[in-house]
């Protein structure tokens, strides 16, 4: 039986702490690993989809107390996905998480869609406003639903794309992943990386991440893990292990964020948003008299 995964609301404060503890801010994925990290979810736990996957229930869950956090007024994020504390979350203490936890929550059930009929359970919150929005949930289930073949194609185009050369796959096409390598000219080098890229559901563990090195033994020292999944806390580690040849490691939204990146299937429309202030000084002033 897998571990229950704590709820939302518990990972708030955990999630502040580790803000503040890696300086002050933090990418998603050095965030989310923080607080794996201090609360010392189990790799079971880590593993637990979100529905039928891909993404795993504690990355969802954590989303979520970022978006909460936020809206709390205690972090806030750039364009870049990097969160930051601010005055009031680094003064924050744990008596006001939930006062403000359920004055947030008041705030947005005001706002809501009045026809909406069902009731959020306590690990649920109750508005679909994220930043790390649906879109890739949708982009995930797309590459799932890939062929073989055409997910060997994407992978060739994104290595292309991200300036490898002569990218070669030496895999089988038929275990719904692919195996091979590259060469990255990095200025006046140039080196061999050998790559491993699966469609994924759930967590990718420790174990994954040895075969592969072990695979890349006599070949190379080089290594890229691509997965649409993610990557459990243990993975993380084991792919800086000292004295082992390093392995980099992309998870799906990562993965999804590439794709953006390099307009590979996805495109993206700016939006203009307008703050409008009215003066009724300046239509006095027209007044005649005046």
């Amino acid at each position: 039986m897998s571990p229950k995964v704590p709820s939302y609301r518990q990972m708030l404060w955990p999630t502040l702490q580790s803000v503040i503890s890696l300086g002050g801010s933090a990418s998603i994925e050095e965030l989310d690993t923080a607080v794996i990290d201090l609360e010392r979810y189990p790799e079971e736990m880590q593993a637990v989809l979100h529905g039928d996957g891909p993404g795993t229930e504690v990355n969802y869950r954590l989303a979520w107390a970022r978006t909460y956090l936020k809206g709390m007024g205690l972090l806030t994020n750039s364009k870049r996905g990097v969160w930051s504390v601010t005055e009031a979350g680094r003064a924050a203490t744990p008596g006001v998480i939930e006062p403000l936890h359920a004055e947030y929550r008041l705030r947005t059930k005001q706002t809501r869609d009045e026809k909406r009929q069902d009731k959020p359970d306590d690990d649920v919150p109750e508005h679909r406003d994220v930043d790390e929005s649906d879109w890739q949930e949708v982009l995930l289930d797309t590459l799932l639903a890939m062929s073989p073949k055409g997910f060997e194609n994407l992978a060739r185009r994104l290595l292309r794309e991200s300036g490898f050369s002569s990218v070669v796959v030496t895999g089988q096409s038929g275990d719904g992943g692919i195996d091979g390598m590259g060469v990255l000219q990095v200025s006046l080098l140039s080196f061999p990386v050998y790559f491993q890229c699966k469609r994924y559901k759930g967590s990718v563990g420790s174990g994954a991440v040895r075969d592969f090195r072990g695979a890349m033994v006599g070949r190379g020292e080089k290594g890229l893990l691509i997965t649409t999944g993610a990557f459990t806390k243990e993975a993380q580690v084991e792919s800086k292990r000292d004295g082992a040849p390093p392995i980099d490691l992309i998870d799906g939204a990562r993965l999804c964020e590439l794709l953006k990146e390099n307009s590979l299937g996805v495109d993206t429309t700016p939006r203009v948003v307008e703050d409008i202030t009215i003066h009724p000084d300046f239509f006095r002033s027209l007044e005649p008299g005046l």
